[in-house]
C-alpha cells in the first residue's frame, strides 16, 4: 500500500478509535491533599513525613493522577520556609516551630511530583487565620503587629478582606512562593469571605464605613474579592506567567431564582454568601481555570451535578474547566437507573468527557484515593483512568510549539536526549513524554494515550519490560504544548 494513503487511513482510524476511546490524552485528573486538621504530620518525624508523601504520590500516580493540589498555607501559616508566616501548627504540631531536622516541605512535593511526571499546584487560603475558637497564634505573627487589621467571625479570625493592605500581604505571600519555587499552579479553594453562620454578620463595619464609599455591603465586599484575585493574576503574570491561577469555588454562583443567569438549583450561592463573583473572574481572563465543587449525587433535589456540571460547561467563558468530585459520596451512591453500576465514579467521569468545555476532574480528598475507598482507586487504575494523560494546554499563555528534542540515542536500554537550557520563560522545555510502539507512523503513535510509556523531567529513561520497536520523544513547555515526536528504532 502507497505510504501516504497508508498513514491518512491511520489517521482516519485514528481519530475514529479517539472519538470512542474511554481515556483521552489531555486530561486534569487532579487530587487535594489537605493539610489543615490532619493531625498525622504533626505525630510523625520528618523522615517518616517524607516516605507517608512519597507513598500518597506514588498511590495517585498508580491511580492516573497527574495534578496533585497541595496545601501550603492552611491557615495564614506554612507548609514551606517562610520569613512572612510561621510554621503550621499542622506539620510540627506547634504553631511557629520549625520541622527538626530542617526541611521544606513545598520543595520536596515539587520534586518528587515532578519525578512522577506529575504536576504541583500550591494551595493557599486567602483570608482564614485562626481555626477553632481556642487556637493561640505564636508571637511572631504579623497578627501581633497590626491587629487593626483583623476580624473574629464565630471565635475564629480572619484578614479583613476590606483592607487594601491585607490584600497586598496576600500578594506578597503568592509572590514569594512563585519567586522561590518551581510551582505549576497557585490554587484556592471555596473559602473568601467565610460561610455565613445564621444570625451573625461579617463583622466588618469599620472598613466599610471608612472605605465602602457608599456602596451597597454586598458589592463592596464583591469588589474586594474581584480586586484580591486581579492583583493575584497581575503578580503571578509580571513575575511567572506560567504559572497557572485556578480557583475551586462552591458548586453554585447562583440560583436562577435569584439570577436568570444563574442554575437550577436551591442552594447557598457564592454570588451572595461568600461574596465570590467567579464567573467575573474567567471572563475577564484573571483565572486560568475554574474548578467547582459538584460535590454531590447525580439527582441531588436541590443541587443535582446533572444539573450543574452542563450549566457550569455552559459558563466556561474560553477558560478550561474542571470538575471537583467528591469521592466518599461518589462511590457511596448507586448510578441511576437502569445502569447496575454499584457507584456514581464512572457516570460521573464519562458526564465531564462529553461537555465539550470541560477538561478534567480533581479528587477530594485525596487521600480517599489513596485508601482506595470502595475500590475507587482500582476503578481509576484499571479503568477510568488507565492510560497516562498530559494536562491540558494552556493557549492563551503561550500556543507555540516548542522545538522537537536533539541528541536521542539509546545504549543499553537507556535512551537519553538532549535537555535545552531553562531561560526563565512560558516557553521553556521541562518535561518529556515518552511513546513506545510496533509502529513507526509517528502521527498515530503519539495520538493514542495507551502509547504512552511516561511523562518524566529527566532528559532520559529506561525500558523495562517488553521492549518495543520503536521509541517517540516528544516535548513539553511550561504550560504543556508538545513538539514534533523524535523516534528512535530499538529493536528489528
Amino acid at each position: 500500500m502507497n505510504k501516504k494513503l497508508f498513514s491518512l487511513l491511520a489517521l482516519v482510524a485514528l481519530t475514529l478509535f479517539s472519538t470512542f476511546a474511554q481515556n483521552p490524552k489531555r486530561e486534569f485528573r487532579g487530587a487535594w491533599i489537605h493539610t489543615v486538621h490532619q493531625g498525622q504530620y504533626a505525630r510523625m518525624t520528618p523522615a517518616e513525613t517524607r516516605d507517608y508523601l512519597t507513598n500518597q504520590l506514588d498511590l495517585l500516580q498508580d491511580a492516573g493522577v497527574n495534578a496533585v493540589i497541595f496545601q501550603v498555607r492552611p491557615s495564614a501559616d506554612a507548609f514551606y520556609k517562610s520569613s512572612l508566616e510561621p510554621w503550621s501548627r499542622f506539620l510540627t504540631g506547634v504553631a511557629g516551630k520549625a520541622p527538626v531536622p530542617a526541611w521544606d516541605p513545598l520543595q520536596f512535593m515539587i520534586e518528587e511530583s515532578h519525578k512522577r511526571g506529575m504536576e504541583l499546584h500550591a494551595w493557599l487560603n486567602p483570608y482564614r487565620v485562626t481555626t477553632s475558637k481556642t487556637e493561640v497564634l505564636p508571637k511572631n505573627h504579623i497578627y501581633y503587629k497590626h491587629p487593626n487589621r483583623f476580624v473574629k467571625y464565630d471565635g475564629k479570625m480572619y484578614f479583613d478582606p476590606g483592607l487594601p493592605e491585607n490584600r497586598q500581604f496576600i500578594e506578597d505571600v503568592i509572590l514569594d512562593i512563585i519567586s522561590r519555587y518551581d510551582v505549576d499552579g497557585i490554587h484556592m479553594d471555596d473559602y473568601f469571605y467565610p460561610y455565613p453562620v445564621a444570625g451573625a454578620d461579617f463583622p466588618d463595619n469599620a472598613s466599610y464605613n471608612r472605605l465602602g464609599d457608599g456602596m451597597n455591603r454586598g458589592d463592596w465586599r464583591r469588589q474586594n474579592v474581584d480586586i484580591l484575585i486581579e492583583d493575584i493574576h497581575d503578580v503571578i503574570t509580571e513575575t511567572k506567567p506560567w504559572v497557572r491561577f485556578g480557583v475551586s469555588p462552591f458548586g453554585i454562583w447562583r440560583n436562577k431564582s435569584s439570577d436568570p443567569r444563574g442554575s437550577e438549583t436551591n442552594g447557598l450561592q457564592n454570588y451572595d454568601a461568600l461574596y465570590a463573583d467567579v464567573l467575573l473572574w474567567t471572563k475577564n481572563g484573571w483565572c486560568d481555570y475554574m474548578l467547582p465543587q459538584l460535590y454531590w449525587e447525580l439527582e441531588h433535589p436541590k443541587a443535582s451535578t446533572l444539573v450543574l456540571a452542563k450549566w457550569w460547561n455552559e459558563n466556561a467563558n474560553g477558560r478550561h474547566m474542571y470538575f471537583g468530585q467528591d469521592v466518599n459520596k461518589t462511590m457511596d451512591k448507586p448510578d441511576l437507573a437502569p445502569s447496575t453500576e454499584k457507584s456514581q465514579l464512572k457516570h460521573k467521569v464519562e458526564l465531564s468527557r462529553e461537555l465539550p468545555n470541560v477538561q478534567g476532574n480533581c479528587w477530594w480528598p485525596g487521600y480517599s484515593i489513596t485508601k482506595n475507598y470502595l475500590g475507587v482507586a482500582d476503578s481509576l487504575a484499571n479503568d477510568l483512568q488507565s492510560t497516562i494523560a498530559l494536562v491540558p494546554s494552556y493557549p492563551w499563555i503561550n500556543s507555540k510549539a516548542p522545538a522537537a528534542v536533539t541528541g536521542a540515542k539509546i545504549d543499553a536500554n537507556i535512551i537519553s536526549w538532549d535537555k535545552p537550557a531553562i531561560k526563565g520563560k512560558a516557553t521553556d522545555v521541562t518535561h518529556f513524554v515518552i511513546y513506545a510502539s510496533d509502529s513507526d507512523e509517528a502521527d498515530y503513535v503519539t495520538a493514542d494515550p495507551e502509547n504512552i510509556l511516561a511523562i518524566t523531567y529527566e532528559n532520559s529513561f529506561e525500558l523495562n519490560g517488553s521492549i518495543p520497536k520503536y521509541v517517540f520523544i516528544t516535548a513539553l513547555d511550561r504550560v504543556n504544548n508538545e513538539s514534533a515526536p523524535v523516534m528512535l528504532k530499538i529493536k528489528d
